[in-house]
């Protein structure tokens, strides 16, 4: 069984429970000095113990949507698949590449459901696509779900090419949280349908690409090439399979937490591939602990380069629009990121929501998204439409 399977989650807990009646009503003949007695006490409660710890463990990841499985929990799920080109956007049967370039595979699709009054009947908004994208420069392949707005699929839209937002999750977060916990494509699609948002297509991804390493969103030295991924792999494997921006103008970025610091670092640093970017409840600073390990190899100038503030404090401000969403009560990151908006200067545009409280949690960012990701789609330039033929 996976580690999410909530058959798995039940069979734990039943095994707790079956654990702890068995100590009771075996404790009476464990009740001796001898070593049998002792040791069978000991097996006893330790196996308890760990029965229901692991039952709130599977609880608390499903509930969280921690890890997808048990390679993604043990650090074995990365790369070394085959890459694969399928031959219509609409997502055809994978055929393999010719070259080692970037690229996308897709592997189901599901449409997307309005979850709107009077939505009953009505066409889907938009379809999901599960997709693993493969780096050509980075070497790199990772998981993501691609949403196509319905107009992508409309014959009157066959030209269009659509701008896209990168969305991320936290760490150590999966991409699935994005649409079973945050439900993007269903914030994009209602959205859309309301005119409050122009049709774009979302890639909803995690912020590591090794892990459980917590990359941070940075080429680490003699490492996981992450920011190149994003910055260079990530786009060309878009263009090259979907009707989308391949310039930054069209691009921007949205996340949470670890996701909410890479969206705001990558088009801090790079303006040329993210032209917008919000950062709910992010950090301005790289987190440097035992899940991050040296990201800068040393390098002191490396580190400065990745700290926000010491960028709008000693480099030119980017020409870039960005949104930070924070809360005054219950939030750690509140004085830090007014901080940034009272240091931020032109051409860098800075716009703010501040609930009045709100903790680091779902809860919070589901407040926050309806309003922050039609605002990042609002700010990106709709690229010029494929050529005919």
């Amino acid at each position: 069984m996976g580690l999410t399977s909530r058959k798995l989650e039940l069979l734990v807990a039943l095994c707790a429970v079956a654990a702890f009646a068995g100590t009771m009503w075996l404790w009476p003949r464990l009740s001796g000095r001898g070593w049998r007695a002792l040791s069978g006490r000991a097996v006893a409660l330790l196996a308890g113990q760990a029965l229901a710890l692991g039952a709130i463990g599977l609880a608390a990841n499903n509930w969280g949507g921690f890890y997808s499985s048990w390679g993604d929990l043990l650090g074995t799920d990365q790369g070394g698949a085959a890459v694969f080109t399928p031959h219509a956007n609409t997502g055809g049967t994978p055929q393999p590449s010719a070259d080692a370039g970037s690229s996308v595979q897709v592997l189901g699709s599901k449409p997307v459901p309005l979850m709107l009054p009077g939505a009953a009947g009505r066409s889907p908004g938009g379809t999901v696509q599960q997709v693993r994208v493969h780096g050509g420069g980075t070497g790199l392949t990772e998981s993501a779900y691609v949403y196509l707005p319905p107009q992508y699929f409309q014959a009157a839209h066959a030209r269009k090419r659509f701008p896209v937002v990168l969305v991320f999750t936290g760490y150590p977060g999966t991409a699935q949280n994005l649409i079973t916990r945050m439900k993007y494509p269903t914030v994009a699609a209602q959205a859309i349908v309301k005119g409050a948002m122009q049709p774009t297509v979302l890639v909803l991804m995690r912020p590591s690409v090794a892990m459980p390493r917590d990359t941070e969103c940075q080429d680490v030295p003699d490492g996981p090439q992450a920011e190149t991924f994003f910055n260079v792999d990530l786009h060309r494997a878009m263009a090259a399979h979907y009707r989308v921006a391949d310039t930054g103008r069209g691009w921007g970025v949205i996340g949470d937490s670890t996701g909410g610091y890479c969206a705001l670092k990558l088009a801090m640093r790079n303006p040329g591939a993210f032209s917008a970017a919000a950062s709910l409840s992010g950090y301005y600073a790289a987190a440097s602990d035992s899940t991050t390990g040296d990201l800068f190899g040393g390098s002191e100038r490396l580190r400065n380069e990745n700290n926000l503030m010491w960028r709008l404090k000693n480099l030119p401000p980017p020409r870039i629009s960005v949104l930070l969403a924070s809360s005054r009560e219950g939030e750690a990151d509140y004085k830090a990121t007014m901080a940034f908006i009272a240091a931020a200067k032109p051409p860098m545009d800075v716009a703010s929501l501040i609930l009045a409280s709100g903790g680091h949690n779902f809860d919070t960012w589901n407040r926050e998204t309806p309003t922050a990701l039609p605002w990042t789609a609002g700010q990106l330039t709709a690229p010029a439409d494929a050529p005919a033929g």
